[in-house]
């Protein structure tokens, strides 16, 4: 019998520890393993049995064969493309995380691997991948911090004829609202970090897949690149996706409420959240999203100036990086998460000054509208 998702991800199988009677997977803050150990260790940059717990609770939360647990999100990113080589070509969607961007065009970039950028919510993106036959193709949806939502079905089905990888940036849905496997991805990319730790208190990076191969290019990327994360923190995120079917479903409730308050205001330009139906992919988003997600991504009329002034006088939201813990927090893309990308791309992206992004956490509704009503008189 097939468990739900609440049952799949408190129950992790294996601890490593059976004799032990532990209820909890202990952690094993181990560099070195004694020569013929039962479970095959040797050296934790190759393995630790922290590391396969939540392998395993990944993947059967992703309902996949394979997945492979990295020191942060952008480990990930880099155990992926490390993969290509010289002179290979990605096709990426235009609005991306602004760090994968910058591994992009500044890192990878020196080593000949070759990036253009695609709206893939343009009916030309498909044939666009048909006539470049890129090395990979690397999506996000909803993307950040604009929440554009992608048809993953399409594009795979396009993919797939070629014989082209996808990777899918999962980590504003997560597996409970987004399955990128299940609609073509070859890799369903994620950053721990957010909402499947939820607490803010560890990093880590996890990409699944159904794929042999890919899974054992990813694990010698870990061994060899150093990209495998602390025991330590596997264990937080071990401890931390327990919770996440329960702190998912009030932090989308929430998050629903205040982008409903929000497109009220007379100075906001317009709101995002991929099930309001103002939403351009509104469609796209009913059919492939189970739910809208957590995520809410505001563009004010207000300067600079002005939009700062909102975030910093917010009392249960606070301004910083990051998303999906339990608390909620407010950013200033053009400034923070996006800061290391150029003025001209922001411009065409658009990312101005007046845009906000919410990450909405699980304090009780009520207060968080109260807090938003308060700030928003500063705009009156």
């Amino acid at each position: 019998m097939n468990a739900g998702n609440n049952t799949r991800v408190i129950h992790h199988g294996i601890s490593f520890a059976e004799d032990t009677g532990t209820v909890m997977p202990p952690i094993f803050p181990t560099s070195t393993f004694a020569h013929g150990n039962q479970a095959g260790f040797d050296y934790t940059r190759s393995g630790n049995p922290n590391f396969r717990i939540l392998d395993a609770v990944l993947a059967s939360l992703e309902g996949c064969e394979h997945a492979t647990v990295f020191s942060s999100g952008v480990s990930a990113i880099t155990a992926v493309v490390s993969q290509l080589k010289q002179g290979d070509l990605v096709l990426c969607e235009e609005n991306l995380y602004g760090c994968t961007v910058r591994l992009f065009e500044q890192v990878f970039a020196k080593f000949g691997l070759r990036t253009e950028w695609v709206d893939f919510t343009k009916p030309d993106a498909l044939a666009a991948i048909r006539s470049k036959k890129p090395a990979m193709v690397w999506l996000e949806s909803p993307t950040n911090p604009l929440l554009k939502v992608i048809d993953l079905q399409a594009v795979c089905a396009v993919t797939e004829l070629l014989g082209i990888p996808v990777v899918v940036d999962n980590t504003f849905a997560t597996a409970l609202v987004q399955r990128p496997l299940e609609l073509g991805a070859t890799l369903s990319l994620t950053s721990t970090t957010k909402y499947i730790n939820g607490h803010s208190d560890a990093l880590g990076g996890a990409v699944c897949t159904n794929d042999s191969e890919w899974h054992q290019k990813m694990v010698f990327s870990q061994k060899a690149l150093g990209l495998q994360p602390s025991p330590f923190d596997c264990w937080l995120i071990t401890r931390g996706i327990k919770t996440l079917p329960l702190r998912l479903k009030q932090q989308m409730a929430n998050a629903a409420a205040l982008a409903d308050q929000l497109a009220t205001h007379p100075k906001v330009n317009w709101v995002r959240y991929p099930h309001r139906r103002d939403h351009p992919q509104h469609a796209v988003a009913l059919q492939q999203m189970a739910a809208g997600g957590a995520i809410v991504t505001v563009s004010f009329n207000a300067s600079q100036e002005e939009t700062y002034a909102l975030c910093k006088c917010l009392r249960w939201f606070t301004m910083a990086e990051s998303l999906g813990g339990i608390e909620s927090l407010i950013c200033h893309p053009a400034t923070m998460t996006h800061a290391a990308v150029s003025a001209e791309v922001k411009a065409k992206l658009g990312i101005d000054d007046g845009l906000v992004r919410f990450s909405v956490g699980c304090e009780d509704l009520e207060d968080l509208q109260a807090d938003l009503q308060q700030a928003l008189r500063l705009l009156a």
